[in-house]
């Protein structure tokens, strides 16, 4: 069966090419208001696209949001999503957003080791609570940090102590189907290894995930898949939100996305 229409999203939601455009104005914007509070560029790795920005509160941190990007591991880049750090910053929260390599240039598997450098990277930036998060694909690789069979030096694993996937990309095996896998590769041993729905050695970390209610079905089946695989993770369905809007809400300090971010950690 051809699965790619139903993992078509920009074509189903009102002016969906409009959005990344508007997303890229107004992150540029951030950084730019934010001035040094913006530590722009730096390495995790010694790939051009294995850096990471870091966004520093006005006051003392009080630990650090790690937001990863999506577009189905194929496209887009930490630079889209800055002004989203705007609401954990408010908060007190440090914000780093990375980016990595994309398909088809590597795998899926190794994009996730790139999630994880950036991880530990960042968590060395700063002290205190390490919260990870991530829409879509990236939600993917946010869920993935919370497999064990997923490294984190030092003592990042001992400081994880909630991740939020977003319309997350938790059973890789449909994806087998759509004609985005002649660049994704995803095989049988891949999905297996790297679909969270799938991960048996899982860290204790509380886990909420994210979709607005106006998602596509595919989305809506895969954020419930993960919510119902995994213990300690409760699903959220925010009314009236869709793919591409369904992040706004991080923009605000006291939202519900916000408040599921970062409620109890301080």
């Amino acid at each position: 069966m051809d699965l790619t229409d139903a993992y078509e999203i920009g074509k189903y939601i009102p002016g969906g090419a409009d959005y990344p455009p508007r997303w890229a104005a107004h992150a540029a914007a951030f950084r730019a208001g934010l001035g040094a509070r913006a530590r722009l560029d730096l390495p995790y790795g010694a790939h051009q696209r294995q850096r990471f920005d870091l966004f520093l509160p006005e006051a003392a941190a009080q630990g650090l949001v790690v937001f990863v990007h999506g577009g189905y591991w194929l496209k887009f880049d930490r630079s889209f999503w800055s002004y989203l750090a705007a609401g954990p910053l408010a908060r007190g929260w440090v914000v780093a957003m990375p980016s990595y390599r994309l398909a088809p240039e590597v795998r899926i598997s190794e994009i996730t080791g790139d999630v994880a450098a950036a991880l530990v990277a960042a968590s060395a930036e700063v002290a205190g609570p390490v919260v990870v998060t991530g829409h879509s694909a990236g939600g993917h690789l946010a869920a993935r940090m919370r497999c064990g069979d997923v490294g984190l030096c030092g003592d990042v694993a001992a400081r994880l102590r909630r991740i939020v996937p977003i319309a997350p990309l938790a059973d890789l095996r449909p994806l087998m189907q759509t004609a985005m896998n002649a660049e994704l590769r995803i095989d049988g041993a891949e999905a297996a290894v790297e679909s969270p729905v799938l991960c048996g050695d899982l860290r204790a970390v509380n886990t909420v995930v994210w979709v607005g209610a106006e998602e596509r079905p595919a989305l809506l089946d895969q954020a419930r898949w993960l919510s119902e695989a995994w213990p300690d993770c409760t699903l959220r369905v925010a009314p009236g939100r869709h793919h591409f809007d369904v992040l706004e809400e991080m923009t605000e300090a006291d939202s519900p996305l916000t408040w599921a971010l970062l409620d109890g950690l301080t």
